[in-house]
């Protein structure tokens, strides 16, 4: 699911909500966030965080997801790109 479109060094990012089952919490709806540069072609950049959300309803981690501004998407972006140099 597509939350957020941010900027980050001069490239447009997607920001989407990903969801991962745990059969020992059936119950709970864990989410990550996946990070892909915007109109790549063929070269696809990605990058995604480990799960941090963790919620009783499907419709409780979208809202969170939905709520992250710019600026903490970008740090979570960053945090999860690999290192330059």
């Amino acid at each position: 699911m597509h939350v957020a479109t941010i900027a980050h060094e001069g490239l447009l990012w997607d920001t989407y909500l990903e969801f991962e089952d745990d059969p020992h919490r059936p119950l709970s709806f864990r989410g990550r966030l996946r990070f892909d540069v915007a109109g790549a072609g063929g070269a696809v950049r990605s990058a995604q965080t480990t799960v941090i959300f963790i919620e009783d309803s499907y419709e409780e981690a979208v809202a969170k997801a939905r709520r992250m501004d710019e600026r903490q998407l970008a740090g979570l972006l960053r945090s999860a790109l690999p290192d330059e140099g």
